[in-house]
């Protein structure tokens, strides 16, 4: 795989709004575990190879346990989450399928149990913004990076 362009050579003054607004959200006051998370299960509904790549790395390198990310995909029949964890990753489903979803109540229901507004609003912002990122990504065929060895 190729990638088709840089978007940081391209068009910089867009990607440095965009790493303004990362800059914000990781500041935002909400916890940097979920975060990644978040940031991990919205790259794998859009197949973002790069980003998966990037924060399975950033949450291992924080903690976070090989066999949560390995069960990410399928956290609703794991009980490795919590149920603020649970209701930031319905969410985060609901927002980044929004054409299938349109945002239930149900799943507004369950985040605002676990989050004060301000929260709310800051981890939508987090989840439009991963999905930004996803499309930058996934449009433009970045690379991951890949070990020689592992190289196919």
């Amino acid at each position: 795989m190729q990638a088709r362009l840089d978007p940081f050579h391209a068009a910089p003054e867009a990607m440095k709004a965009m790493r303004a607004l990362n800059a914000y959200v990781t500041g935002c006051g909400l916890e940097p575990s979920l975060f990644e998370l978040v940031k991990i299960r919205a790259s794998q509904i859009n197949g973002c190879a790069y980003c998966i790549h990037m924060h399975t790395r950033d949450a291992r390198a924080q903690g976070e346990s090989e066999e949560r990310l390995y069960l990410l995909d399928a956290w609703r029949e794991s009980p490795l989450y919590s149920d603020r964890e649970r209701a930031a990753l319905a969410w985060t489903e609901a927002l980044t399928l929004i054409a299938e979803t349109h945002v239930p109540d149900a799943v507004y229901e369950q985040v605002r149990r676990q989050f004060t507004e301000e929260e709310i609003v800051n981890l939508t912002v987090a989840v439009s913004l991963i999905n930004g990122w996803n499309r930058v990504a996934v449009s433009f065929r970045s690379v991951h990076p890949v070990d020689a060895a592992q190289s196919a």
